[in-house]
């Protein structure tokens, strides 16, 4: 497998916390254990599904550290989504779409899970969008 060097480790690592850090703010907007366990799912598989360097980037190397409080993790998660379509605006700008529309994806499948979105998961992956810079 040939790795793309386009990105240093902290840039992968900005795009891994984005990535896994939208997921875990939408699955946690409507908690519950077996709700946790087929979102986890959801998001694999989508995740899993992308290519290119996204899906090099959010499928190898260490996963991100995020914080257990939601509040806390916003304040990491929402910054950490800007920086990533700046990261790839600049250094590898034919993966910004790919990366939008990978995370959206996965946001989406976290909500849609079980039985549907709840209102908080709806206003969590709008949030998310948002940071993405996608529109509705």
């Amino acid at each position: 497998m040939i790795v793309d060097d386009r990105l240093s480790d902290d840039e992968r690592m900005t795009l891994k916390t984005a990535g896994f850090g939208a997921v875990l703010l939408v699955s946690n907007a409507d908690p519950g254990l077996l709700s946790m366990i087929k979102e986890s799912f959801a998001a694999s598989d989508t995740i899993a599904a992308s290519s290119g360097l996204v899906r090099e980037v959010l499928t190898g190397g260490p996963l991100p550290r995020l914080p257990d409080d939601p509040a806390a993790a916003e304040e990491v998660v929402f910054p950490a989504l800007r920086r990533s379509v700046e990261i790839l605006s600049e250094r590898a700008p034919d993966q910004v779409d790919r990366f939008r529309a990978t995370i959206v994806a996965a946001a989406h499948r976290v909500a849609d899970a079980t039985e549907g979105k709840s209102g908080g998961e709806a206003a969590m992956v709008a949030k998310v969008m948002a940071a993405l810079g996608v529109t509705p």
